[in-house]
C-alpha cells in the first residue's frame, strides 16, 4: 500500500478529447484514484474530467514521453493502469486487474487489445509502430519510465522489475473509425517521428527504410496473420511498412514546424 493508502491509480492523458472521455473515464471506477492530464486542451475535457475527479493536471508538453511521465509522477497509488481516451474498460477486466494486484508477485503485466475500425473488431496483423496487440499497461510505480520521444516512447525498466503473465480480459480499443481515419493517424504519426529523427541527428538512409517497406509488411501480413482481417489487414501491414520511409522522407525533404 502507497504512503497515501491507495493502492491502484488510473491514468489518462487527453488532448481535446471531450467526445470521448467521459465514455473512457465512466469505467474506471475500479480504481483508488483517477488521475487527469490535460495537454493543451481547449475543448471541454477539462469540464468532463472534474466531474469524474478532483486530481485534474493542466500542462503543456511537447513529447508523449514527458507528458506520460509526468501523469505517472501524480499518481499516489502502489500500482498504476495507464489508459488512453479512445480506449474502454469492461467490469470483467477491471474486477481482474483488482484481484491481480492483491496477489502477484510481479512488477508488471500487459493488457493484451481489441482494437475497433469503426464497428469492426479487428485482432489481427497490429505492430511495427502502427498499432498494438497488447501494452505494459499495469505495473507498480517506480518500475516503468517512458523515453523522451513524440511518438513511441521507448520504454526503461527498473533494474529487477520482473514481468507477469498477460491478463486474460482484453481493453478495448477505438482505434480508428474508418479508412480515413487510417491514414490521417499515419501521417500523424509519421511528422512526429520525424521530429524525433531531426532531434536525434539520425535520420537514417533511403535504402534501410525502403527495405523495412517490405519487412514490416511481412511480419505484419503473414507473421501477425493480418491476412486473417482481409482488407483491413492490408491496410495495417502496408502502413505499417511505410511508416519509416514516410517519417525519413519528412525528416530530410521537409523544414521543422
Amino acid at each position: 500500500m502507497s504512503k497515501d493508502g491507495l493502492q491502484l491509480s488510473a491514468v489518462i492523458s487527453v488532448r481535446n478529447e471531450e467526445a470521448q472521455l467521459a465514455d473512457c473515464l465512466q469505467g474506471l471506477g475500479f480504481a483508488d484514484e483517477i488521475v487527469v492530464l490535460l495537454d493543451k486542451c481547449t475543448d471541454g475535457s477539462g469540464d468532463i474530467a472534474r466531474t469524474f475527479t478532483d486530481r485534474v493536471i493542466d500542462g503543456d508538453w511537447e513529447v508523449e514521453g514527458d507528458r506520460r511521465n509526468a501523469g505517472i509522477e501524480a499518481c499516489r497509488g502502489q500500482w498504476i493502469f495507464e489508459i488512453d481516451a479512445d480506449e474502454r474498460v469492461s467490469d470483467a477486466l477491471g474486477l481482474e486487474i483488482r484481484a491481480l494486484i492483491s496477489s502477484t508477485p510481479f512488477d508488471w503485466h500487459e493488457i493484451l487489445v481489441d482494437n475497433h475500425i469503426g464497428d469492426k473488431l479487428v485482432r489481427w496483423g497490429w505492430g511495427a509502430s502502427y498499432g498494438k496487440a497488447a501494452y505494459p499497461g499495469l505495473f507498480k510505480k517506480g518500475v516503468k519510465v517512458w523515453g523522451r520521444n513524440r511518438v513511441h516512447p521507448p520504454l526503461t525498466w527498473a533494474e529487477g522489475a520482473k514481468k507477469g503473465p498477460q491478463l486474460q480480459n482484453r481493453i478495448s480499443h477505438l482505434v480508428d473509425r474508418n479508412i480515413s481515419d487510417m491514414i490521417r493517424r499515419l501521417d500523424s504519426y509519421s511528422t512526429a517521428r520525424a521530429k524525433d529523427l531531426r532531434q536525434s541527428g539520425d535520420v537514417g538512409t533511403m535504402r534501410s527504410n525502403v527495405r523495412r517497406i517490405f519487412s514490416r509488411f511481412i511480419k505484419c501480413y503473414f507473421f501477425r496473420k493480418g491476412y486473417r482481417e482481409g482488407g483491413y489487414g492490408f491496410l495495417i501491414a502496408l502502413f505499417a511498412g511505410l511508416y519509416p520511409i514516410l517519417s525519413h522522407l519528412k525528416a530530410t525533404l521537409e523544414d521543422e514546424d
